[in-house]
C-alpha cells in the first residue's frame, strides 16, 4: 500500500510515523514545505529568541520513511501533483496542511514559521525604548505579547484584540491580563482597521479611529486553511476546511483523509491536542485496510482544558468540560506553566514517534 501524507506537522508527522509502526509494509512519503518540522505552539519563542522551534524533518520520521521538500500543486484521481512538475501516486492520501494567516499589510505574520523568523531578527534589531504592537486577543497574540515584553524589557510593547483573553472565563480572563501588565504589556480593547508602512515602522490605524505608531507591528491572528482541498475540488466547508465523513475521509474521495486544522470535524478545536489524536486515528485506519479491514468510526476525545503561557514562569490553565465549554476552574502560576510545558512536550514527542 502506497500512501502520501500532505504536511508534516503534528498531525501529518503522528500519522506518518504511527502508521510506519502498525504497517511495515506500507511505502509512506512525506512533503512538505520546509525541511523542517516546526513546534507551531513554541512559535512565540522563536520571535523573542528564547528557543529554537525547528528540528530537522529527518530526524523526527521513523526510518524507512521517504519525505521530500516540495509544494502540492493538487491532489486526486490517486496521484498528488507537485508545483515543480513531479507526481506521486499513492493509494491513500492524507491531508495535514494545517491552517495560516491572512496578515494586513504592514504586518509580519508570526503564527507561521517564516514570519515568526522574521519578527525574530526585526526585533533583534531594535533599540532601547522601541514600540512593538502585537495584533491578536487570542493565544497567539497573548503568548506573543508576554514572551517579548519578558524578553525585551526595555521595549515598549502593546497587545490589540477586540477581546483580549476572551475566550476565558471572567476571572482567568481578568488574571491573564493582571499578569500581561506586570510584565509591562498595554492591552488595548480594539481592533485594527488598516496599517500603512512608514520610513520608520508602520502607523496601525484603530477602528475606533486612533493612530498608533510602531516600530514593529505582529500580526497573531490564524485565520485561514490552505486551499490545497478546495483546489483539488473536494468540498470544504465556509473556512475551506475539508468536508470528512466519520472515518475523517474526504466526502468526494474515500481514498484522501484530512486531519488537523485544515479538515472540518464537527465539534473539534483548531489546535496540536486535536491534531495528533486525528493523526493517530488516521495512521490505525489506514493500517486497518491495509489489512483488508474496515476502519472504525472516529471519536473525538475529549477535552480537559486550554492554557496560555504568560513568558517563562506564569500561565493559566482553563479548565474545560469534556466537549470544551468552559468550566469556572482554572490554575494559574508556575505549576500551571510546569504544565502547559509539559504538554507542550507530550505533543511534540508524541508527533515525532508516533506513540
Amino acid at each position: 500500500m502506497k500512501v502520501v501524507v500532505v504536511g508534516a506537522g503534528y498531525a501529518g508527522t503522528m500519522a506518518a510515523n504511527r502508521l510506519a509502526k502498525r504497517a511495515k509494509s506500507t511505502e509512506i512519503t512525506v512533503l512538505n514545505q520546509r525541511p523542517e518540522f516546526v513546534e507551531r505552539v513554541r512559535l512565540h519563542q522563536q520571535v523573542a529568541g528564547t528557543r529554537g522551534v525547528a528540528a530537522p524533518l529527518g530526524s523526527v520520521l521513523r526510518d524507512g520513511i521517504d519525505w521530500r521538500v516540495g509544494t502540492v500543486d493538487k491532489v486526486g484521481d490517486g496521484s498528488v501533483a507537485l508545483t515543480d512538475g513531479q507526481v506521486i501516486g499513492f493509494d491513500y492520501a492524507v491531508l495535514a496542511v494545517g491552517s495560516t494567516v491572512s496578515p494586513l499589510p504592514g504586518t509580519v505574520p508570526v503564527g507561521i514559521w517564516e514570519g515568526a523568523e522574521q519578527a525574530r531578527l526585526e526585533l533583534s534589531a531594535l533599540q532601547e525604548g522601541g514600540i512593538v504592537t502585537v495584533v491578536g486577543g487570542g493565544a497567539t497574540g497573548i503568548e506573543t505579547a508576554a514572551e517579548v515584553a519578558e524578553t525585551r524589557p526595555d521595549l515598549r510593547v502593546r497587545l490589540i484584540g477586540a477581546t483580549v483573553a476572551g475566550s476565558f472565563t471572567h476571572t482567568a480572563h481578568e488574571r491573564i491580563r493582571e499578569l500581561l501588565r506586570q510584565l509591562g504589556v498595554e492591552i488595548i480593547d480594539d481592533t485594527v482597521a488598516e496599517v500603512d508602512a512608514s520610513a520608520t515602522g508602520t502607523v496601525v490605524h484603530l477602528a475606533s479611529g486612533r493612530v498608533l505608531t510602531s516600530d514593529l507591528t505582529l500580526w497573531a491572528i490564524i485565520g485561514g486553511t490552505p486551499d490545497l482541498a478546495a483546489r483539488s475540488g473536494l468540498r470544504v466547508d465556509p473556512s475551506g476546511r475539508a468536508v470528512v465523513d466519520d472515518y475523517l475521509r474526504s466526502v468526494d474521495d474515500e481514498r484522501v483523509f484530512a486531519i488537523g486544522d485544515c479538515a472540518a470535524v464537527p465539534g473539534a478545536r483548531q489546535s496540536c491536542y486535536t491534531a495528533s489524536p486525528q493523526g493517530m486515528y488516521a495512521a490505525n485506519a489506514l493500517a486497518r485496510l491495509s489489512r483488508g479491514r474496515d476502519p472504525k468510526p472516529f471519536t473525538l476525545g475529549p477535552y480537559t482544558g486550554r492554557a496560555v503561557t504568560l513568558g517563562r514562569h506564569a500561565a493559566i490553565l482553563q479548565f474545560t468540560r469534556t466537549d470544551d465549554t468552559l468550566r469556572k476552574a482554572h490554575l494559574g502560576g508556575r505549576t500551571a506553566a510546569v504544565l502547559k510545558e509539559l504538554a507542550s512536550r507530550t505533543a511534540k514527542f508524541g508527533a515525532s514517534t508516533g506513540l
